[in-house]
């Protein structure tokens, strides 16, 4: 089923701008969140010019109070797609990741969505109808020594995506978890290690939207690198991580 409507958060970012222009279309509503005005207004001009509605918003997600507020008077779309989301790793000479970053980064990677999901999901199960998509990562399959408060996030929304699909799913609401490896994007270029498999942030969207519309529980791209995530989850820990610095992942000398 085609939705009429959607929310999208972190419409500014890479993957977020490609799946606003990916679903703008003459009938279809937009809701897209951005913290940058100017790159939220560009990507609101490319999707009106395809015909389609727009809404903005720049409210502060990591406010319980500002957030509440805004998704209770919004009108209810079809799918929530909680985008948003920073990486984060430890900056050279430091031996652990900043703890403040590391508190902000859980915010917006892990509560956010949890709490989008706290708002919503009661008046979608309501209605009979309506879907949550949560993005993860393939780091959530196992975590990457180089960026661990990140990983721990990723698995985190990956494991409350999943008991959230079987808590909702007899209500008719969806819950759609999304793991994608590298996406070409400033937050992956900055990223520490090797990035296999890397694709641009179109392709991503275009199988994203075709694991919404089949409400996948699991929407995990690309296969190779996949694969290899969901093998170093299976093995034991003594074996995986020799693996993962052997390719790179480790900690630098």
């Amino acid at each position: 089923m085609t939705p009429r409507s959607l929310l999208i958060t972190g419409a500014t970012g890479a993957i977020g701008g490609a799946l606003a222009r990916h679903y703008a279309a003459p009938g279809i509503r937009l809701v897209l969140h951005g913290r940058r005005a100017e790159p939220l207004e560009a990507v609101a001009r490319t999707c009106r010019d395809a015909g389609a509605e727009v809404e903005l918003s720049r409210v502060d997600l990591t406010d319980d109070t500002a957030l509440g507020e805004w998704l209770e008077q919004l009108a209810l779309p079809d799918v929530v797609i909680a985008n948003a989301g920073q990486n984060l790793h430890a900056e050279p000479g430091e031996e652990m990741e900043d703890w403040q970053a590391t508190s902000r980064l859980l915010d917006i990677n892990l509560r956010t969505p949890m709490a989008m999901a706290h708002h919503l999901a009661p008046r979608m199960a309501e209605r009979g109808h309506g879907q949550l998509v949560f993005l993860s990562s393939l780091a959530a399959w196992h975590g990457l020594p180089l960026t661990p408060s990140y990983s721990a996030s990723k698995a985190g929304i990956k494991a409350y995506g999943e008991a959230l699909r079987g808590w909702l799913t007899p209500r008719g609401v969806g819950v759609s978890v999304v793991m994608p490896g590298y996406v070409s994007s400033p937050m992956c270029h900055d990223m520490p290690g090797p990035k296999p498999w890397q694709i641009d942030a179109d392709a991503a969207a275009r199988r994203m939207a075709r694991g919404i519309a089949r409400n996948k529980a699991r929407i995990s791209f690309p296969f190779p690198l996949n694969l290899g995530c969901w093998c170093l989850a299976v093995l034991p820990a003594g074996l995986a991580q020799p693996i993962l610095r052997w390719m790179g992942y480790g900690r630098p000398a």
